[in-house]
């Protein structure tokens, strides 16, 4: 098996040592996902400013929460799913909804549930909906900015989805204490 490199400021390439400085100075740590894409300065870049972007969006800490952890559970993420548990608790989400989003369980709202199921069908069928899943969407409440909405929040997902099975990140001590397996 191939170990991938965890970088830490001193180790990094020359572009990426910067953004692992911020990182450490915002978080008091370097989180093993980004020690991993300074790898390649420009996915660092790609991941954190799609993160920025995604958190300015219309949607509430509960409704990011819903949207990243539907994703990162779909793609069975052993470190992103830790890692947000984490940021949800220090976001001040509902524990029940963080729970019920690991555990694969009904949403506490039907709007919830509506971001939830559209979220699922734009990651299962690659961006593929139907005319009656975004009339369900948007009777639920939604338009058509929070569907585009998805799509970024999909973009960043994907990028610290897949890095994390290739690189297989091992979890950031902070969120080993939400360690999770998906249910079969």
């Amino acid at each position: 098996m191939t170990e991938f490199t965890i970088h830490n400021v001193e180790s990094a390439p020359k572009k990426s040592k910067a953004i692992l400085e911020a990182s450490l100075k915002t978080n008091g740590m370097i989180a093993n996902l980004h020690g991993i894409m300074a790898e390649v300065p420009e996915l660092l870049i790609a991941y954190q400013e799609l993160g920025k972007l995604f958190t300015n969006t219309s949607f509430n800490k509960e409704e990011l929460t819903v949207v990243w952890q539907t994703i990162n559970v779909e793609h069975n993420c052993t470190y992103c799913v830790p890692a947000h548990t984490g940021i949800a608790n220090m976001m001040k989400v509902d524990p029940a909804l963080t729970e019920a989003l690991r555990n694969q369980d009904k949403m506490p709202t039907p709007k919830l549930q509506a971001l939830q199921d559209m979220t699922l069908t734009v990651v299962r069928n690659r961006g593929n909906v139907s005319d009656d899943d975004v009339s369900a969407f948007f009777a639920a409440g939604y338009a058509q900015r929070q569907l585009l909405e998805i799509i970024l929040g999909v973009s960043q997902k994907v990028i610290s989805n897949y890095v994390n099975h290739i690189a297989k990140t091992p979890v950031d001590k902070p969120f080993q204490k939400f360690s999770w397996v998906k249910k079969a």
